[in-house]
């Protein structure tokens, strides 16, 4: 706690409190004892490291330039008291050059004694009438023979926790590198913090800024020193490059050898001036001179820029606002990051205090996320070239707004938005639907224009990504597959004539990086790996073997990624899957939100579904090709394994009976609705044999009618009713499907269908007023019954599962809260009633089926949650990679990473690449 004056610390008596930081409060105090001023050093917390390291550091030590340590006590230190202030520049050169000179005598006593200061800089030196002092050694190193790593990445926490040891503008560039590998520093640290202390005892400027922390650490480890030579002599400007060389062994290797040189004062330099008979060779002297620095500057301009060292920092997102994605309905939405052109500023998409999730914009060299009003449910953000707007898409609608805030104008219609990139001709590149091409979009808004068209088994573009000098647009051409978007296709289309090529086959979100070779990198993701390629954007050509660099970057189940970069060569990233998640199944009880697994079994499980009588669980479990449908006897809590298929097998649903399972495959040979029955005997019976994505979504409570989802027209999707039957088909499921009929279309999207437990009623999930919000309507054996539509959410909603009492409806918020809404009928009325939480717990979303079922008793769900099982923990902390293209250009191509997977496929091994039309000819 604070002390005030009168309060006694054993013999010493508080006068006046002097100042307080972190690490705890400075007094000023009477020795009762000796009569005598001093000042102690109190420490917030018990005798600290810190403490200890400053009272053994200046104990060692007895300079007349260096704060004297009277007395140690259990959590203090009793210093000499010194009037003065912190040196500050400019200062007269005499001057200067006599505090140097006592600095110098300072540190050569220390480092005598085996002691680096590692944090010398004008707020630990004080100026006092008798000369100055250095203060504060609580970071004081003392000499030590551990081995020194070689691993040149820097790692600091941009987390405004000042985790870096030292002050910033002052620290040498092997202190930085120290902050990462723990290596061996000495005084020669110390030596380059002195000429930084120097030059701006000189020209009261620092010697190493800049806007950001990031830029700072790059100035130290890369921009030439400052030069004084307007404002001193030519001897001390060479002086001070020496200090503030960045190879130690090229610097002042002692402080004494450094004060003897500041002691030392050259003679005048003088010119004697040329007679008349050497004028004119002096001419030509000047002249070959002239000649030699041309050529070493035409030379040097032909030579690329020194590479930079890779800088690795973690930025944290505050916990009470973690990473969220919007759910748009289709898998789990656009990506969550973007970052300005200029590598200065972020946009994240966040989950706020209320719920809501909106796009927050963070500075780097700053540690607070401004929110975007206006932007709630956004996904996708992306800059506009000078990054004062942000595009991004929300309720069904491409928009924009500034990014120091305002009103959010929205540019056309986006039943999903798969990505935009901003062009520097102010159009606006975007994938508007789930099963479409790109457009193009005024950035003032107006009506898309089509700039693609999907070719031969393609179903979709998106992410797309403008290339220098607007010319060209790079996305993913995606295709049906088991796996995902890994067998996806890196494309480019030339937007004066349509024309397109595949720059690369087996990979997704592909994204050029430029460097100052002129020949950038093509990066995409390839099973949570990035590889890069070599790529020359104005001969929209790769060159060589994709070579993996980064592995566990994460990205989207609709094939986007969560990394972003800059022209500057800053890569951020959120580590995880990228499309592939491991998701565990949890019981949530309804007496409290406490989640456990419901199996230790690692794995990606999805669409729980509880049997008729409560008393087994069918699920998807994901292997190395697809799915297959498990079931697990809850009483036993043992699994079977049902489904053989190849392929993916998902979205189990129950027959009343319990006997009979109906599930999706999306096997390339024979896709469609399959049933199997539950015991495992028996093979699977295929009902449907259609191409498209149907899938089961409720049977009726009497068995004769299965709803299922089929897409509609482009960015829409319908449900579908068809009658069920008995087959008497021997060593198969005993079900017969009839010909679907529409029972609900329209030009949105309705889907995740469910029946009322007395089957008069269905519910569903629809997004035609611009976000899903559920909906209930009449259901009679003809379809849709006569009577209204009720909306039972407000604020969206997904996911609706009837409680089997007939009491509630569940539904999954936009948080990923289940919600349950009361309601009552009578006759052909439906009337909702109060909404409640059931669990804080919060539902994984994956593509249009739920992945939370409740028990037949209404007491806990099975669940599979966002994060993990024990809170359900979201992201909180992203990658920032500084210098990226530089450490991949140092690598050769060679890859920072051992990949254990294996590359991607290239486009052709000649390294031809086929350009094709906008029509899509081959």
């Amino acid at each position: 706690m604070p002390l005030s004056p009168g309060d006694k610390l054993g013999p010493y008596e508080i006068l006046s409190a002097i100042g307080a930081g972190g690490m705890g409060a400075v007094y000023k105090a009477r020795d009762t004892r000796l009569d005598r001023t001093v000042a102690i050093k109190v420490s917030n917390a018990e005798f600290t490291e810190r403490f200890d390291r400053e009272a053994r550091a200046v104990a060692a030590l007895n300079h007349p330039n260096i704060c004297t340590l009277y007395d140690v006590g259990p959590n203090y230190l009793v210093m000499e008291y010194l009037e003065g202030e912190p040196l500050k520049g400019p200062l007269p050169l005499d001057q200067a050059l006599k505090y140097a000179v006592e600095i110098c005598d300072a540190l050569s006593a220390a480092h005598k004694k085996g002691i680096t200061h590692r944090d010398l800089k004008p707020a630990n030196i004080l100026v006092t009438k008798a000369g100055v002092k250095l203060l504060d050694f609580g970071l004081a190193k003392f000499a030590q023979t551990a081995p020194s790593p070689s691993d040149a990445t820097l790692t600091m926490a941009l987390t405004g926790k000042n985790e870096i040891v030292g002050t910033l503008y002052y620290m040498s560039p092997e202190q930085l590198q120290a902050q990462a590998d723990g290596r061996d520093i000495d005084g020669r640290s110390d030596i380059f913090s002195f000429g930084v202390v120097f030059y701006e005892m000189l020209t009261g400027k620092r010697a190493f800024d800049g806007a950001s922390m990031a830029s700072v650490i790059a100035a130290i480890m890369e921009r030439p020193a400052p030069s004084i030579a307007t404002i001193a002599p030519q001897w001390l400007d060479a002086l001070l490059q020496t200090c503030l060389a960045k190879d130690p062994d090229e610097r002042w290797q002692t402080a004494r050898d450094l004060k003897r040189e500041l002691l030392r004062t050259p003679p005048e330099t003088t010119v004697p001036k040329p007679s008349a008979n050497g004028r004119a060779w002096l001419g030509w002297a000047v002249a070959g001179v002239a000649a030699i620095v041309a050529g070493v500057l035409a030379y040097n301009a032909t030579r690329p820029a020194p590479l930079r060292p890779l800088i690795h920092l973690n930025l944290e997102v505050p916990a009470a606002t973690p990473l969220a994605r919007a759910d748009i309905g289709a898998g789990v939405g656009g990506n969550v990051l973007a970052l300005s052109q200029d590598g200065s500023r972020l946009a994240l998409t966040l989950l706020g205090a209320d719920g809501k999730i909106r796009i927050h914009t963070r500075l780097l060299h700053q540690s607070q996320f401004t929110p975007l009003a206006g932007t709630e449910d956004a996904h996708g953000p992306f800059f506009s070239p000078a990054g004062d707007w942000i595009g991004f898409f929300a309720a069904g609608k491409l928009k924009k707004i500034a990014v120091d805030g305002g009103s959010a104008v929205t540019l056309c219609d986006a039943q999903y938005g798969l990505g935009g990139s901003w062009a520097s001709d102010d159009t606006i590149i975007a994938s508007l639907e789930l099963r479409g091409a790109l457009s193009r979009i005024p950035a003032a808004g107006g009506i898309p224009v089509p700039i693609t068209k999907l070719a031969g088994e393609e179903t979709t573009h998106r992410w797309p990504q403008v290339l220098p000098g607007g010319q060209a647009v790079l996305f993913t051409a995606g295709v049906q597959s088991t796996s995902g978007y890994d067998d996806a296709s890196i494309d480019v289309v030339l937007l004066r004539t349509g024309e397109r090529k595949t720059l690369h086959k087996g990979g997704f979100f592909g994204r050029y990086l430029p460097d100052a070779s002129g020949i950038g990198r093509l990066v995409f993701l390839h099973q949570s790996t990035a590889f890069a390629v070599p790529f020359d954007p104005e001969k929209l050509a790769a060159s060589g073997s994709p070579a993996p660099d980064l592995e566990d970057v994460g990205g989207t189940l609709s094939g986007g990624g969560d990394l972003a970069f800059a022209q500057n060569g800053t890569f951020v990233y959120l580590a995880g899957k990228a499309g592939k998640l491991d998701r565990q199944i949890s019981w949530i009880e309804s007496a409290g939100n406490k989640a456990r697994p419901l199996t230790a079994e690692p794995g990606s499980f999805d669409h729980p579904r509880f049997s008729p009588d409560g008393k087994r669980l069918a699920f998807a479990k994901s292997h190395s090709t697809g799915n297959d449908i498990w079931v697990m006897d809850l009483d036993r809590e043992t699994s079977s394994r049902l489904s053989f298929l190849p392929g993916s097998n998902v979205s189990p649903v129950w027959t009343p009976d319990g006997k009979t399972i109906v599930f999706r495959s999306n096997q390339a040979a024979a896709p469609g609705l399959y049933a199997i029955r539950s015991d495992g005997s028996g093979e699977a019976k295929r009902l449907t044999d259609s191409k498209e994505e149907e899938f089961p979504y409720a049977i009726s409570p009497d068995g004769t009618r299965l709803m299922l989802r089929k897409p509609g027209n482009v960015g829409s999707a319908d449900i579908l009713i068809a009658p069920l039957e008995a087959d008497a088909a021997p060593g198969r499921a005993a079900l017969r499907l009839g010909k679907p009929e529409l029972l609900l279309g329209s030009p949105f999207v309705e889907t995740q269908a469910a029946f009322s437990p007395d089957g008069r009623w269905f519910a569903y999930s629809s997004n035609e007023t611009g976000r899903f919000e559920i909906y209930v309507r009449p259901f009679s054996p003809q379809g849709a019954g006569p009577g209204g539509q009720w909306q039972i959410s407000s604020d969206g909603g997904n996911s609706p599962v009837w409680s089997r009492d007939g009491r509630e409806l569940l539904f999954r918020a936009r948080d990923g809260r289940v919600l349950a809404a009361a309601y009552t009928t009578q006759g052909a009325s439906f009337t909702p009633g109060k909404i409640r939480v059931w669990t804080e717990n919060r539902m994984q979303t994956t593509g249009f089926a739920r992945n939370y079922d409740i028990s037949p008793d209404g007491k806990r769900l099975a669940a599979v949650l966002m994060g993990d099982a024990e809170g359900a923990k979201p992201p909180t902390s992203l990658t920032v990679l500084l210098n990226f293209t530089d450490e991949l250009r140092r690598r050769g191509g060679s890859g920072l990473v051992i990949a254990s997977r294996h590359p991607p496929s290239t486009a052709d091994s000649d390294g031809v690449f086929a350009w094709r039309n906008l029509a899509g000819r081959g």
